[in-house]
C-alpha cells in the first residue's frame, strides 16, 4: 500500500488540489516555519484561519491536517520515517525559499513530486517564440496564455484514507493581526466570496479602477494562500463570457506572468531587473515615515496608505499611485516600499508584490521605465467625487468638491523630496498593478 505525504504550502484547499489524489493513503502535512512567523502579523493570522478551515474540511473527509512546527524539511523527513513514506508531493512554487525546500527534501532521499495549482499555467510552461526561459513582455505572454490548453481540474475527494496512529498536533493559538478590518482566511470563506462576486463580473471592466466603488473581487489573498484555485477561478470567469470577464482574465494572466518572471529571476525582491535604472535613489527616513503613515499631504496617497494599515489590503489603483509617489516623486528606493507592503499586505507574495514594485519604479519588465504619474490627476480620474479620500482621510471630510484632492499641509520632508526628482506633474498617466 502506497503512503504519500501531501506537504501543503500555498494550496490550503481541498478543491482542485492534486496533493489529495493518486495514492492509497495520504498524510496531509503543514509545517509552521518559525523563520517566517514574524514577517507579517496580518498574513500570519490569515494563515492560521486558513489552516483551521482546512483541518475542518479534511476531518469531514476522514483525514486530518498534521501540524508540525520547525524546519519544514526536517519535520517532513521525520514524519516520513515515522510512517515509512518515501514520497512527498508539494505544489510547484518559484521563490528561492520554495526551490531550496525541494532541493533539501531530495537531499533527504525523498521522492518529491511537484504538483500544479499555484497558477493557472505553470511557470515555464509557455516559452517565447524567439527563445529564452520566460516572457519579458506581457502582451505576447497573454496571447500565448489565452491560446494555451489548461490542465484538467482535480476532482474533490469524497474520502481520504490516512494511516492511523499519527498525532495530528495542535494549531497554535490564533495570532493577532495588525489590521482591524482585515478579511478572514480559509477556503470556505473564499468560495463564499467567489459565489457572491461572480454575478457582478460584467461590471468589472468599467468599474475595477473606481476607487470609491471598490468593485474588485478582493480574492487576491485567497489566491495567495491557495484557499482558492486560480484555475477554478479562471474557468468560472471565462464561462461568464463578457467584457468584464475578459478584463479579469487578463489580471489572472498578469499574476501568472510574474510567476514565470520570478522563476527566471528569483532575486526579484532585492535586485533590479534593469540595473541601469536602479540608481540615484534618495534615503530620507523622515520622508519614508510620512509615506508609511499616510501623512504625505497628498490626499489620495494618504488614503491608500491608511487603507493598507486598516485592512491589510489596498485597492489596485491606489497601489500604483502610492508606489509611484514613493519612487517617482520622493525618489526613494523601491525596496523600501516593497518591504512595507510585504509587512501589511495579506496578499503580499514575492512574484506580484516585487514584480509590480519593479514595474512602477522602472527597474523591471517595462518598455518605458521613465514614465511618471500625477497623483492629483489620478485621483480626479478615479475618485472624482473624493469619496475614497474622505473614507480614509477623515480630516478632509468637510472639504468640498475637487478641492479634496489638492495637496494640504505638505510636511517638510515631503517637500524636500518633491524638490529632488521633480514636481507632481507627469506627461502621461498609465497604470498596471495587480491585480484583483
Amino acid at each position: 500500500m502506497s503512503v504519500r505525504i501531501a506537504l501543503f504550502t500555498r494550496d490550503l484547499r481541498i478543491h482542485d488540489n492534486p496533493l489529495l489524489s493518486g495514492a492509497d493513503e495520504v498524510v496531509p502535512l503543514f509545517v509552521l516555519d518559525p523563520r517566517l512567523a514574524g514577517l507579517s502579523a496580518n498574513r500570519q493570522r490569515f494563515l492560521h484561519q486558513s489552516l483551521a478551515d482546512l483541518r475542518g474540511s479534511l476531518r469531514e473527509l476522514g483525514a486530518d491536517l498534521v501540524i508540525r512546527s520547525g524546519d519544514p524539511v526536517a519535520e517532513t523527513s521525520r514524519l516520513a520515517r515515522e510512517i515509512d513514506a518515501t514520497t512527498v508531493m508539494v505544489a510547484g512554487d518559484v521563490t528561492d525559499y520554495a526551490q531550496r525546500r525541494v532541493r533539501r527534501l531530495r537531499d533527504e532521499r525523498l521522492h518529491v513530486e511537484i504538483a500544479p495549482g499555484v497558477t493557472v499555467m505553470p511557470p515555464g510552461a509557455l516559452k517565447p517564440a524567439g527563445g529564452g526561459a520566460s516572457y519579458r513582455v506581457f502582451t505576447p505572454y497573454f496571447k500565448s496564455w489565452e491560446r494555451a490548453e489548461w490542465r484538467q481540474v482535480s476532482g474533490t475527494p469524497r474520502k481520504i484514507a490516512m494511516p492511523e496512529g499519527i498525532a495530528p498536533g495542535r494549531l497554535p493559538e490564533m495570532p493577532a493581526g495588525e489590521s482591524p478590518d482585515a478579511i478572514p482566511g480559509g477556503e470556505t470563506e473564499a468560495r463564499r466570496r467567489l459565489r457572491a462576486w461572480l454575478p457582478k463580473i460584467s461590471r468589472y471592466e468599467d468599474e475595477h479602477d473606481d476607487l470609491a466603488a471598490d468593485n474588485t473581487s478582493r480574492l487576491s489573498a485567497y489566491l495567495r494562500f491557495g484557499c482558492l484555485s486560480p484555475l477554478e477561478l479562471a474557468l468560472a470567469v471565462r464561462a461568464a463570457d463578457s467584457p468584464g470577464a475578459h478584463a479579469y482574465l487578463r489580471q489572472l494572466a498578469w499574476r501568472d506572468f510574474y510567476y514565470q518572471v520570478t522563476a527566471a529571476f528569483p532575486k526579484i525582491s532585492t535586485r533590479a531587473m534593469r540595473p541601469s535604472a536602479d540608481g540615484d535613489w534618495r534615503y530620507d527616513d523622515d520622508a519614508l515615515e510620512h509615506w508609511r503613515d499616510g501623512l504625505t499631504g497628498v490626499p489620495v496617497v494618504d488614503a491608500g496608505m491608511r487603507q493598507l494599515r486598516a485592512e491589510g489590503w489596498m485597492h489596485n489603483r491606489a497601489r500604483l499611485i502610492t508606489a509611484a509617489f514613493l519612487t517617482k516623486h520622493l525618489g526613494l528606493d523601491w525596496r523600501l516600499g516593497l518591504d512595507w507592503f510585504f509587512r501589511w499586505l495579506i496578499d503580499g507574495d514575492v512574484p506580484n508584490n516585487s514584480g509590480n514594485w519593479q514595474w512602477t519604479a522602472g527597474t523591471g519588465n517595462d518598455t518605458r521605465p521613465y514614465r511618471r504619474f500625477n497623483p492629483i490627476r489620478q485621483a480626479q480620474r478615479f475618485d472624482p467625487d473624493g469619496v475614497y479620500v474622505r473614507r480614509y482621510v477623515p480630516e478632509l471630510k468637510d472639504v468640498d468638491g475637487a478641492a479634496v484632492h489638492q495637496p494640504w499641509r505638505l510636511p517638510e520632508p515631503v517637500r524636500r523630496g518633491l524638490d529632488y526628482p521633480g514636481p507632481l506633474e507627469s506627461h502621461r498617466d498609465e497604470a498596471v498593478w495587480l491585480r484583483d
